[in-house]
């Protein structure tokens, strides 16, 4: 086994030796532009674009010509927010969150908010799940688009967006949802969610950092945004710029695999996140599961040790590589944002780490990660005890 063990599959994973083994080709062999259609290196490389556009659209159920090649989720974000909105607002300014989504829809709500539109962010319960109901009573003429990840990044919470999707449906509504977290671990299909645009990135599925995608539905109704960036006319008008062919090709490769295996893993992945947890409240007292117990993401595990700083927790785990939260707000000294929405005491705040358990995480691993966290955490309250 080697250290440091890596445990935060959330913030990224390592591309899969097969994912690259794809796109090796295209960075030395077939290099072409695929809008240079006017010799073979540019058709090669164009069709190799199509095929990743058939595997992105086959594991959501959508058409290739529905998938829209971006820099990642972050962007895929920005663009459906923004660019509907900016397309949309003859019609309505009325926005609808919720307070634990990434800083990506957020950030790109509060950008909109000093253009003159209202966001309304919508309450969890205390585990972190929007009620759909809640999503309905929001809804009013003005509203043009409701936002809401399918699963967090934080604590795992997997949100009812077939329910809030057929709301937004019956009242002429949009639907956006992040899917970053949950693509490959759980079923995710445009059509059985109501879903009219939909995010996510290849680097949380053992592809490529740099490159994701957005879904934009073409009919019933068809959607059309407002694009964030000029030149050239890529992507149907909506993402102008240079195709990032080798990692159009990895991404393709890693939901394909993902499609594979994604029963076998995520239940690999739950038992083993079961065993930490078992551990953890069966040798630590005062410690606390954030998130759903049941509707959460097979490899998540994010828990509040009574009376242990996390930081200082994660100085004494330096070969366990862990988190407390987003890796997109990373050197932030507050606590999570999607902790604070949870309404958590204000000592389970500072005590809590996020664990992501990963297609290349052993059963040595977690019994690792287990013996080093209760001895961390015994030491530290010892020590804690002592001084005070």
């Amino acid at each position: 086994m080697k250290t440091p063990v890596y445990m935060d599959n959330h913030a990224t994973t390592p591309v899969d030796p097969e994912v690259v083994q794809a796109m090796l080709p295209y960075f030395t062999e077939q290099f072409g532009n695929p809008a240079s259609r006017q010799h073979r290196f540019g058709w090669v490389t164009e069709e190799a674009v199509e095929q990743s556009r058939t595997s992105v659209a086959d594991i959501i159920g959508a058409d290739p010509a529905e998938i829209v090649f971006t820099s990642g989720a972050t962007e895929s974000n920005n663009l459906a927010i923004k660019g509907l909105a900016g397309f949309l607002k003859p019609k309505g300014n009325h926005i609808v969150t919720v307070g634990t989504e990434h800083k990506s829809v957020l950030d790109s709500c509060k950008r909109l908010e000093q253009n003159g539109y209202v966001i309304e962010y919508l309450p969890t319960d205390e585990f972190g799940v929007v009620d759909p109901e809640a999503v309905k009573r929001s809804i009013k003429p003005s509203t043009i688009l409701v936002s809401v990840m399918i699963a967090n990044n934080e604590i795992g919470t997997i949100q009812d967006i077939a329910a809030i999707g057929g709301m937004c449906r019956e009242h002429g509504v949009l639907l956006h949802t992040d899917v970053s977290q949950a693509i490959g671990k759980i079923p995710v299909h445009v059509g059985v969610l109501h879903a009219d645009l939909m995010s996510f990135t290849a680097h949380k599925i053992y592809g490529p950092k740099g490159i994701g995608a957005l879904y934009v539905r073409r009919s019933s109704p068809r959607i059309r945004l407002l694009p964030q960036m000029d030149g050239g006319g890529h992507e149907g008008g909506m993402r102008s710029g240079t195709l990032n062919v080798p990692g159009i090709v990895g991404f393709g490769k890693a939901l394909e695999i993902a499609r594979s295996r994604m029963a076998s893993e995520s239940a690999r992945l739950a038992a083993q996140r079961d065993r930490m947890w078992n551990a953890f409240s069966a040798r630590l007292d005062e410690v606390f599961l954030n998130g759903h117990p049941v509707r959460r993401l097979p490899n998540n595990l994010n828990v509040s040790f009574g009376h242990v700083d996390d930081s200082a927790l994660m100085m004494n785990m330096k070969d366990i590589a862990v988190s407390t939260g987003s890796a997109c707000s990373t050197g932030n000294p507050e606590p999570s944002h999607v902790l604070r929405a949870l309404r958590l005491p204000a000592d389970r705040l500072h005590s809590s780490l996020r664990f992501g358990l990963g297609r290349f995480t052993t059963d040595e691993d977690v019994e690792f990660t287990i013996e080093r966290v209760v001895e961390s955490v015994k030491r530290l309250r010892e020590y804690s005890a002592v001084t005070h």
